[in-house]
């Protein structure tokens, strides 16, 4: 989960990932969004490839990004297990 949180830090990369909450997108298509190089949105895919928040698949000459929705629901989790906590301690 440290490399989810690590790669949901950077504007950018969130950014990507409201991209592709649309829909799936080729690394040239969510480049056009952008206004850096093609080996800088490079990075940007493999960290969040490598914190599972994407997904990548092969199709024809391009690769496909997807949104990898589990660690979102594991991330999403955590924060309430988180707040639920603090809620406890409120209580007593």
């Amino acid at each position: 989960m440290n490399d989810a949180f690590k790669a949901l830090s950077d504007p950018s990369r969130r950014k990507i990932l409201h991209l592709l909450k649309k829909k799936d997108l080729s690394a040239g298509e969510i480049a056009d969004h952008f206004n850096m190089t093609k080996p800088s949105i490079s990075h940007h895919l493999n960290l969040l490839k490598q914190a599972n928040l994407v997904e990548s698949e092969k199709k024809g000459q391009h690769i496909i990004y997807s949104l990898n929705t589990s660690v979102f629901e594991d991330v999403v989790t955590w924060f309430m297990d988180f707040l639920k906590k603090d809620e406890e301690e409120d209580i007593k």
